[in-house]
């Protein structure tokens, strides 16, 4: 096999197959530094936030930040694009409007974290625990395969794909084998979502447009789709038993893969 390469931060395995998107994870090697170990400390990040003059940022673009414990921590003032955060604690810490495009954090902790207006295009989030982030206004394009979204709030972020800038593939929100009970996606774009048996039990996607996504195999047990806009929608064996509001949903009789008693 030929000899690793790095482009945007990631490790690239030459001879592997085509790069496609939110399938990343085989394409670098996780074991490296860039992926295991901290360039700076909790303390480091501190004291350089609290030497900031007024209206500058702190860019840790591409820093190596894996395992580290930043909860709690107020980080809007902070660039955080291409970082690797893998295992790292971001606990009710504050990120509304920090860009996190390409940034890798698996396995990493989020629970009460505030990512209002922030922007996750490319981000790769996999099995990380995300209950109760606040998502709302952000722009999410990342990978949340395996993830734990519970109670999160997504209120009119913007999950759908930009179809002008897709040169690595489709980046889009991607949910796969996640759990978004309790979610709320009120108003939020959802077009060409994949979302794929995963579970929204008890989830808020009124008002949310949908038209276009992928839900093939989740559970829409209890979920509100009021005035959701399901066009071309796919629900190719969901389970949409107990599903809220559906003859309230906008298209709901042009969504795919609706059982016959549904419509």
């Amino acid at each position: 096999m030929k000899p690793p390469i790095a482009i945007l931060g990631l490790t690239i395995i030459l001879g592997a197959s085509p790069l496609a998107a939110q399938s990343m994870t085989d394409m670098v090697d996780l074991s490296s530094d860039a992926y295991t170990k901290a360039e700076m400390s909790r303390a480091d990040i501190a004291i350089a936030i609290g030497k900031l003059q007024p209206g500058k940022k702190l860019n840790l673009s591409g820093k190596a930040l894996n395992g580290l414990d930043l909860s709690g921590m107020d980080l809007r003032r902070v660039n955080l694009q291409a970082a690797h955060m893998m295992h790292t604690d971001f606990s009710n810490s504050n990120l509304d409007g920090v860009n996190l495009d390409s940034a890798w954090s698996l396995n990493s902790k989020w629970v009460g974290a505030k990512l209002r207006g922030a922007s996750l295009f490319q981000t790769q989030l996999q099995g990380a625990d995300l209950e109760r982030v606040d998502f709302s206004g952000a722009h999410v394009a990342g990978d949340f395969s395996k993830a734990s979204l519970r109670n999160a709030v997504f209120d009119k972020a913007d999950l759908s794909p930009n179809e002008a800038n897709q040169s690595m593939g489709l980046m889009r929100g991607t949910f796969k084998n996640s759990t978004l009970d309790g979610a709320s996606f009120r108003g939020a774009n959802m077009h060409r979502v994949l979302i794929e048996f995963s579970s929204l039990k008890d989830a808020d996607l009124t008002g949310a447009n949908l038209d276009d996504a992928e839900l093939g195999g989740s559970s829409f047990e209890g979920a509100n789709v009021s005035g959701a806009n399901l066009v071309n929608a796919d629900f190719t064996s969901a389970n949409v038993g107990g599903i809220k509001n559906l003859k309230g949903a906008k298209n709901w009789d042009k969504a795919k893969g609706l059982p016959s008693t549904t419509q």
